[in-house]
């Protein structure tokens, strides 16, 4: 397999520039990965138990809807920690980098803050409302279930906010301007 240097300008998704790699580890990548396993063990044993033993075991269909929901709500938290949540950035790329462009930046992390707050906020007294009502299979409040969507709802705006205090401090410049890509020849 031969090396070949990319030309210049051109961006890769990635790129290895020294031998040290940082691989970084955050609470909520490391509850995803658990939880995701654990689905795909859950799920495994449905399959072995309803297909091969022609017994189904009762409630790993429950457990393994509840934990997709978990893992929906987690997986969130480390998109928004990322900022690389689904976005339609059309405005933004067309503008030319400058204080317009940045009030418009400002705009829709402010937004997104302003959502997840009220995300959270809802999240916790449905969490709180649930708390009555058991579980189909196992005696338990369904507050348990909703707890993991509030979990993860509070874990992406403590994330956006980070994401806003990081992008207030360097003026809602991006340094992957790609204005220039949206210019025609």
């Amino acid at each position: 397999m031969s090396k070949q240097a990319a030309p210049d300008g051109e961006k890769r998704l990635i790129e290895v520039e020294d031998a040290a790699v940082k691989i970084e580890h955050y609470p909520e990548d490391w509850i995803a990965f658990v939880i995701f396993w654990s689905l795909a063990f859950i799920v495994f044993l449905q399959f072995f138990t309803r297909y091969v033993l022609n017994d189904s075991l009762s409630w790993t269909e429950e457990i393994a809807r509840y934990g997709l929901m978990w893992i929906v709500f987690i997986g969130g938290a480390m998109v928004t920690r990322r900022n690389t949540h689904i976005a339609v950035e059309l405005l933004s790329n067309v503008m030319n980098p400058g204080p317009a462009r940045a009030a418009v930046l400002a705009l829709v992390d402010f937004i997104k803050l302003a959502f997840l707050g009220l995300l959270a906020f809802v999240s916790w007294t449905i969490t709180e409302r649930m708390h009555y009502q058991r579980m189909t299979v196992f005696d338990l409040p369904m507050s348990y279930v909703y707890g993991g969507v509030a979990f993860g709802c509070f874990l992406m705006l403590i994330r956006q906010a980070i994401n806003v205090w990081r992008h207030a401090r360097t003026g809602w410049s991006r340094p992957d301007d790609v204005t220039h890509q949206v210019t025609a020849d």
